[in-house]
């Protein structure tokens, strides 16, 4: 029935787009503005870039612009624990991934996203998303629980660049915790994966001459990602009982040199809350607030990305009575990244990368300690922000955060995490606006 109303929306869309000169269209394509909008690791600021666009005139007011994306992937992973691979673009489980190597082509994600301009000050956005390999459902990636399509974002922006540097958005998006960009061509940063927010929630803010600072006020409970506040003793997403404050400064000299931005972020309610055993969305007893701080350095052939979260108290979880010797540790992440353009001119633009992301989980030697990987990609970049693309890539741990430090095993002291477990592997593949 979804597929159904799916396919209904998208006729009407194909009914009613025309060429973006044509003034009758009330509905146009618009790659400039959604393929920033829809990359689903890079500028990860969506609500800057809906503002800026707005401010750079790319949509008009009482007309939609729709966009569309599509990611398909060939890999190749070698594991050298059987079953245990720790590569995050896709769930790592038995479930999914068994033996020692795999290999797959498969469709990683597709996106439509729609944006709008009801006047001068009141803009909307939304997502639909289709990510069968890291879909939350149950199963193989073939299974219809995994299949299913979800509104991934969707909210009302209230903005006027031109006359306030004021702004409010409202509903689900992505939270305004850290700097979570990645300067690989599709891979995601264990920092995303680790502190990337996403929630229910309402974001005041105050942008303007390269300051940018700004308070949302997110829903409790276990939300959908990175955030969890107890409400009532449950996860229940009753109240509005979480929040995360950011300020961040971009500093521009000019064309001839790099913009600078410095930020830090504050969110009183991570994930990191749960005790033992450790299940997603399940309640905490207490919140566990986190903090980050980070910087990106962005040129005219250049990014660098850096950056550091850390929870503020233990993450009870990591301790298993079972494992004393093990005691419960504080939740961090590092991130350090890179990006170059190879050739200035030219139809086709090739860019080299490199990343480095950790996830630091558990005590020193214990099976969940740590997660880490490294990027190597190059891609070529057509039509803007389309990109072929082939990385290389390495992570060293394997400690999904389900049961990272155990307790579903009949014997207790028994872990699915393994610290000495490695996956090596290359992808390669097409992230694809419309």
């Amino acid at each position: 029935m979804k597929n159904l109303i799916f396919l209904i929306i998208l006729s009407f869309f194909g009914q009613n787009i025309y060429s973006q000169n044509d003034q009758r269209s009330q509905i146009s394509l618009n790659t400039s503005l959604m393929s920033p909008m829809l990359d689903q690791n890079q500028d990860l600021r969506k609500l800057d870039i809906l503002m800026d666009s707005k401010q750079k005139g790319l949509f008009d007011e009482q007309r939609f612009v729709i966009g569309a994306s599509i990611i398909g992937i060939m890999d190749y992973q070698k594991a050298n624990v059987e079953s245990k691979f720790g590569y995050l673009m896709r769930h790592p489980t038995a479930n999914n991934q068994r033996a020692t190597t795999v290999t797959e082509a498969a469709l990683h994600s597709v996106q439509v996203g729609v944006a709008g301009s009801v006047n001068s000050w009141i803009s909307i956005y939304g997502e639909l998303l289709y990510n069968p390999m890291q879909s939350f459902g149950q199963g193989t990636i073939t299974s219809i629980g995994r299949n299913l399509l979800q509104m991934r974002k969707a909210y009302i922006l209230l903005a006027n660049p031109e006359k306030s540097p004021l702004y409010f958005a409202l509903g689900k998006m992505d939270g305004n915790f850290g700097n979570m960009d990645s300067t690989s061509p599709f891979t995601n940063s264990t920092m995303w994966h680790a502190f990337g927010t996403l929630a229910f929630g309402a974001t005041a803010g105050y942008k303007k001459n390269g300051f940018n600072t700004s308070l949302m006020l997110i829903q409790g409970g276990a939300q959908f990602r990175a955030a969890n506040t107890p409400v009532d003793g449950t996860s229940v997403p009753s109240q509005l009982n979480n929040l995360a404050i950011d300020a961040n400064y971009t500093l521009e000299l000019g064309e001839e040199f790099p913009k600078v931005k410095l930020g830090a972020s504050y969110l009183k309610g991570s994930a990191y809350c749960q005790g033992f055993p450790v299940v997603h969305f399940m309640p905490c007893e207490e919140n566990n607030p986190a903090y980050t701080l980070y910087t990106k350095i962005q040129g005219e052939r250049f990014i660098v990305n850096g950056g550091f979260a850390s929870t503020t108290d233990l993450w009870p979880g990591t301790f298993n009575p079972a494992i004393p010797e093990f005691e419960a540790v504080k939740v961090s992440s590092l991130i350090i990244g890179g990006s170059y353009e190879l050739n200035s001119t030219g139809n086709i633009k090739y860019v080299l990368s490199g990343e480095f992301s950790d996830f630091q989980s558990g005590a020193q030697d214990s099976p969940w300690e740590r997660q880490k990987q490294w990027i190597l990609g190059i891609s070529a970049h057509v039509n803007g922000n389309s990109r072929l693309f082939m990385e290389l890539f390495r992570v060293n741990g394997y400690a999904p955060l389900n049961f990272i430090s155990g307790g579903n095993f009949d014997e207790p002291t028994e872990t699915h995490s393994r610290k000495d477990a490695n996956t090596t592997g290359i992808v390669l593949g097409g992230v694809l606006f419309l």
